[in-house]
């Protein structure tokens, strides 16, 4: 039997390389926006920035991809100054990516009709696969996202409870703008998303290098 002393190292803990890094944040932003893209097609907003940029974009002529990017302006201050320059500086390129793929999208792809159940659960779980990979990553989307991740590594918090508390807020916003029911499945959209967190980005477990 072979010792223990004889296996090969642990993956884990190894810092990802950066061809690794810039796989994962276009993966990240591409998900991103094709669940912004099932949302905005349903009319319905979630939570998070993505949120604030999908209930914006109905009032503004305006991608929301675009309208996250302009949004987060401020918060890549914030994550300059409580996550590092790199988590700052991989959160711009986010951002940026995300920017590039909606006015892509805008130009290459149509959604004519798409049922608000399917677009709450497939939009908010893409969504959701998109931030998990970027925070994999030591990456963001910025917003609500860098507060969540900064007080799950300073104070333990589960970045997808604290994401829940953030989207009843945002939620709140959109409700002279939406409709009864577009709410609720605005509701369930943003617990998609937070439901991707809580599940598989918890303090201890991995949250990539």
């Amino acid at each position: 039997m072979q010792a223990d002393t004889d296996l090969p190292p642990s993956p884990i803990g190894r810092p990802h390389s950066l061809l690794e890094d810039a796989y994962a944040l276009a993966i990240g932003c591409i998900l991103i926006i094709v669940g912004l893209l099932f949302l905005h097609a349903a009319g319905l907003v979630t939570g998070g920035i993505a949120g604030v940029a999908l209930l914006l974009s109905y009032l503004l002529p305006l991608p929301a991809g675009v309208l996250f990017t302009l949004i987060n302006i401020p918060f890549f201050i914030f994550a300059h100054k409580v996550m590092g320059a790199r988590f700052a500086v991989k959160t711009v390129l986010v951002n940026v990516g995300i920017a590039a793929f909606s006015a892509a999208t805008r130009v290459s792809v149509h959604v004519i009709d798409v049922h608000p159940a399917f677009a709450s659960v497939v939009g908010g779980t893409v969504i959701g696969m998109g931030i998990l990979a970027l925070a994999r990553h030591q990456a963001g989307v910025g917003g609500t996202g860098v507060v969540t991740l900064w007080l799950q590594r300073r104070r333990g918090w589960n970045a997808g409870h604290t994401q829940i508390a953030l989207d009843v807020l945002i939620l709140g916003l959109a409700v002279p703008v939406v409709t009864g029911p577009q709410l609720a499945w605005s509701a369930l959209s943003a617990a998609s998303i937070s439901l991707i967190l809580i599940a598989w980005h918890r303090p201890g477990r991995y949250i990539g290098h």
